[in-house]
């Protein structure tokens, strides 16, 4: 028995002019295909950290943790991106007035 041939890999420009070259012909595409979102991922919690969580959920009226959970992330992630611009922008600066300087 012959050991079966490895098919040939295409570059990424091979691929491209396939794909400019195929762009207008119907026939060389299929059905189109449906993606739907992701389930939302699992992050296991510690017991008495769910806890906390619950506690504070249903304090600041969330329907449910993963709401209150999901408002945390994106306040703690738009703090973050903030101080991230801020420092870049000081950066930037003071590499600026270094450049005048010389």
């Amino acid at each position: 028995m012959r050991p079966k041939k490895k098919p040939q890999l295409l570059s990424e420009q091979d691929i491209d002019q396939i794909v400019v070259a195929q762009a207008e012909d119907d026939a060389a595409w299929g059905k189109p295909v449906r993606v739907r979102s992701p389930k939302p991922a699992g992050v296991p919690l510690p017991s008495a950290l769910a806890a906390r969580v619950a506690f504070f959920a249903h304090l600041h009226h969330e329907p449910s943790m993963e709401a209150w959970i999901e408002r945390i992330i994106q306040e703690r992630l738009d703090l973050e991106e903030a101080a991230f611009a801020g420092l870049k922008r000081d950066l930037a600066t003071r590499y600026s007035r270094a450049q005048q300087e010389l």
